[in-house]
């Protein structure tokens, strides 16, 4: 993801305003979106395009629909950049005072979350990254992620059981699908599972887009909460860095 690009898009007021749409409720049509601006369909579609091209927006066919989903990892790559971890918490905290001063925000999390990354890498070596524990280590939360009798399987540094759901696809190395329930925390265990999906769709210029689909969130209010944002923010940054450069992104 080109940081000019990112930079373009977020200058605009009114792509601004359509990324503001989709963090309130993803998941919009093009005729949703629209109706909430003063402005042509092909205006909206201009800009649905830019916001598209910098990697903030992603579109999925869903039926007869094309829905629309925020895209947070390029925000959270510009914050990898120029906010140390050391920094980050007051960071934060800062920005959170300012909001509920300003303003009265209800958010809700969505039962669909979509996230998208261009890493350099093979397709063959994101798989192997995403499914062999000695990767995982490095950049899923300190999880070893492993698949073994058609189940998908994580565990803690200590050993400790993090998940233990089946894979309901396994199509090497372009797509995974398998089962969530967040079993490291005993609130989130109680929920209903999930499911994850993970997309590798290589590309002429030697990188590959990474989608990660965390969808059937519906019966999982707490885990959608949990997992969102900087959730799979920091999980996907972490791979892109760790393949990228050699070097873990937190140590």
């Amino acid at each position: 993801m080109d940081d000019d690009l990112v930079f373009k898009a977020l200058a605009d007021p009114t792509r601004r305003l359509l990324l503001d749409r989709l963090f309130e409720r993803d998941g919009r049509t093009l005729t949703e979106l629209e109706s909430r601006l003063d402005m042509t369909r092909f205006g909206v579609m201009k800009h649905l395009r830019i916001l598209e091209e910098a990697g903030l927006v992603v579109s999925r066919k869903a039926g007869r629909n094309r829905l629309h989903f925020l895209n947070p990892v390029p925000v959270r790559r510009i914050h990898d950049r120029w906010i140390g971890k050391y920094t980050e918490r007051q960071a934060a905290a800062l920005s959170e005072l300012k909001t509920q001063l300003e303003e009265n925000v209800t958010t809700t999390t969505e039962t669909t979350q979509v996230y998208q990354v261009f890493i350099k890498a093979s397709p063959e070596r994101i798989w192997e990254a995403i499914t062999t524990p000695e990767f995982t280590a490095k950049f899923f939360h300190g999880a070893r992620i492993s698949m073994e009798d058609g189940r998908y399987r994580a565990h803690g540094p200590n050993g400790e059981v993090w998940g233990d759901d089946e894979v309901l696809e396994w199509d090497p190395p372009r797509r995974l699908v398998h089962g969530w329930r967040s079993m490291y925390d005993e609130e989130l265990a109680k929920e209903e599972t999930s499911r994850v999906t993970w997309e590798i769709e290589p590309r002429e210029d030697g990188t590959c887009l990474l989608t990660v689909v965390h969808d059937r969130l519906e019966g999982a209010p707490k885990t959608a909460a949990s997992v969102s944002g900087p959730g799979w923010m920091t999980v996907l940054s972490g791979l892109k860095t760790l393949l990228e450069t050699g070097e873990p992104l937190f140590r």
